[in-house]
């Protein structure tokens, strides 16, 4: 969609949905989707729309419908499952009831739902549903927020706007700000639509292709105010990044350590909260930024809108990369914003238990924008944000000079239970904040670990050698439902500056590490008579060296952060029952196993737990259709030790084990999942996920 209305387009839509072009809702979700293509307009979940139609129920009864979209879709992807069909004449006989609490406004809304299986409202409803037109777009354009926040900006704004649209003074979201919007509508009955400070735009016709008319030709008639003042493009956020390679280095040493210290007893006192994720943004403005003059009181004043607090709080972290610095800075921001919350609490706005009071926006001196988020899209998105919030608010101080909302105002809508709701709250994951290497990830082992990580809400980083096997392992991720949530990183566990990359670009790209998965192995077969050193060599290096590699930086990454962690070494069967013209593997897995169990001893004093997982006889992933490595290598000659057929070998393996039943990778990627989520306070053990042997007893 290039941004204009084209009627071809519509129909094209339209057709893929099932919907008649000429109908109401094709014409709605086709002008959101327009909508929600303008990032300087709406972003992440930004801006709203409705229509009304008249329909029959099951009852046979017409009704009036309101269709709204519902809390935090996204307009730029919308569909039928994204509107929300509400009864508008219930809706309707809420006017004049501004004083709706919170619970009230909530069950209302629950209560008109027309579909019960319906995701919940925009907390916006009522706005939409006491206007007379048929559509409404609402928006938040960036130079309507620029202009809110600057001090001469709403005499600039009153200026600007032509004749048959309104400035309204900041109302906060809810039925009070509907009963307002409602009063200029009919005050005003030729009207096309308003301007709510600091928050945004609304526009309202009979047609949805008029709707967005009005929109676009305000929104370019501010955009012209502002850049005949300031010039052209200042408020497009310049996203041109400085050589990251230059700067890897600096932030790789310094993120684990600041993710660290954001993070409940990282050296701050705090309680609340848990691990986050990070994203880099080491954009020419953001480093301009950070090193210009007032820095620090610009970006620390409050939020270009109020509609961003629970992504980026109102507040961000402004200082240098001097680690001493950053320990200060971050000590001094949970200080100042606790302070902030307890001026403010009141028994209407208490503030919500689980609301931490970690950043989650840095802006730093020779790095630029380092967001943090409990999930990597989270992460994401207050980046993204960010990127649009140092423009505008750059461009605000240049008009004449910064002015955010009142910090009463700011708390009413960061700790606002409906806003909140947009979060996830309560119970979360177990992993949920954590990110998680794997070695050997595009082995049938190695990828229903990271499937099984990701399903906890790891961030999950899957490492083997560069080629098709690591891009197949992706692209199953990404059918599993997990596209977002993990990074492809090529890595070669023999290599020793190969590792030392992978965990620097891990440093930089997600912050640190909770979980590390050592699983790359190989094996080979052949009695000790028979055993070449080269081959001998070849499995050692990635069995033995490999997890040696892993493990050391591992050590050294969770030493910087100084929040703990946990490593799981996939180990084998062989281990405690090794198996004859297995020397090579049993050996090498055996050396593998002792390292793990220093490095058990040696990690503990910094909370980091160490243990193992024992598996036997797993030929293949079914989920992912992946076979396995060492199975393929060492099946032939097991085969023709045993007398056996091809077909035989799998059911000869699964009915030796006392149990009887086949081992799954998926069996072993739910006990690397236990060790990994430290449900209990255990380190250096085994567990054997073999169907049982006696061999394999504990003793």
């Amino acid at each position: 969609m290039d941004g204009s209305w084209n009627e071809e387009e519509l129909e094209t839509l339209a057709s893929g949905l099932g919907l008649d072009p000429r109908g109401i809702l094709a014409r709605r979700i086709y002008g959101a989707r327009l909508l929600g293509s303008e990032p300087s307009w709406v972003l992440h979940g930004g801006g709203n729309v409705s229509c009304k139609t008249r329909e029959t129920d099951l009852s046979g009864e017409e009704r009036d419908v309101l269709w709204v979209k519902s809390s935090g879709a996204d307009l730029a992807a919308l569909d039928l499952r994204g509107l929300v069909p509400l009864d508008l004449e219930f809706l309707r006989r809420l006017r004049g009831r501004g004083d709706l609490s919170d619970r009230e406004l909530r069950r209302a809304l629950l209560r008109a739902r027309l579909d019960p299986e319906s995701p919940p409202p925009s907390l916006e409803t009522l706005l939409h549903a006491f206007l007379p037109d048929r559509f409404l777009d609402h928006a938040h354009p960036d130079v309507v927020c620029v202009l809110s926040s600057s001090r001469d900006g709403p005499d600039l704004l009153e200026a600007a706007v032509p004749e048959g649209f309104g400035v309204l003074p900041w109302i906060r979201p809810g039925p009070a700000l509907a009963e307002a919007v409602a009063e200029f509508r009919e005050a005003h009955p030729e009207s096309s639509g308003v301007i709510l400070l600091s928050h945004g735009l609304v526009t309202w016709a009979e047609d949805a292709a008029v709707c967005r008319e009005r929109m676009t030709s305000l929104i370019s008639r501010i955009e012209g105010v502002v850049e005949g003042r300031l010039g052209a493009g200042v408020l497009d956020p310049e996203g041109t990044e400085e050589d990251r390679e230059e700067l890897a280095g600096t932030a790789a040493e310094l993120f684990p350590r600041l993710r660290g210290l954001l993070c409940p007893g990282g050296g701050t006192g705090a309680e609340r909260g848990g691990p986050m994720l990070l994203e880099w943004r080491p954009t020419k403005a953001a480093l301009s930024a950070a090193e210009s003059e007032g820095a620090r009181e610009l970006f620390s004043a409050g939020p270009l809108t109020p509609d961003h607090l629970i992504r980026t709080k109102g507040s961000w972290l402004v200082c240098g990369t001097e680690p001493s610095e950053i320990e200060d800075a971050v000590a001094r921001f949970v200080k100042e914003y606790e302070a902030y919350l307890e001026r403010n609490r009141s028994p209407e706005r208490p503030v919500p238990e689980d609301l931490d009071p970690f950043p989650r926006v840095c802006l730093l001196r020779g790095l630029g924008i380092a967001a943090f988020g409990t999930t990597k899209r989270e992460a994401r998105i207050a980046a993204d944000i960010a990127e649009r919030t140092l423009a505008g608010k750059t461009a605000a101080a240049a008009l004449s000079g910064f002015a955010p909302l009142p910090e009463g105002e700011q708390y009413a809508m960061e700790t606002w239970s409906l806003e909140q709701a947009k979060l996830p709250h309560g119970s979360r994951p177990p992993l949920a904040g954590r990110a998680a290497l794997v070695t050997g990830a595009a082995g049938a082992i190695g990828l229903a670990v990271c499937r099984r990580l990701a399903a906890d809400g790891a961030f999950v980083v899957l490492t083997d050698l560069e080629g098709e096997g690591l891009e197949a392992a992706g692209a199953h991720m990404e059918a599993a439902g997990h596209a977002g949530d993990f990074l492809l990183l090529p890595m070669d566990v023999t290599d020793e500056a190969s590792v030392a990359e992978a965990f620097r670009e891990v440093r930089s790209g997600v912050g640190g590490l909770d979980v590390v998965v050592p699983n790359a192995g190989i094996a080979h077969v052949a009695s000790l008579a028979d055993l070449e050193v080269g081959d001998w060599k070849r499995v050692v290096a990635v069995n033995q060296t490999g997890t040696m590699l892993t493990l050391r930086e591992s050590a050294r990454l969770f030493s910087a952060q100084g929040i703990g962690g946990a490593i799981v070494l996939v180990a084998t069967k062989n281990v405690p029952m090794p198996g004859a013209e297995f020397g090579a593997y049993s050996a090498s897995k055996a050396g593998a196993v002792q390292l793990a169990r220093v490095a058990a001893l040696e990690l503990a004093p910094i909370g980091v737990s160490v243990n193992l997982v024992h598996p036997d006889a797993v030929f293949a992933d079914p989920r992912s259709g992946r076979s396995s490595g060492l199975w393929d290598e060492v099946g032939p000659a097991r085969m023709k030790s045993r007398g056996l057929e091809p077909s035989e070998l799998r059911s000869y393996y699964e009915g030796r084990n006392l149990l009887g039943i086949p081992v799954t990778a998926d069996h072993v990627a739910e006990a690397v999942a236990f060790f990994a989520a430290r449900k209990t306070p255990t380190t250096g053990a085994a567990l054997t996920v073999d169907g049982g042997h006696l061999g394999t007893f504990y003793r």
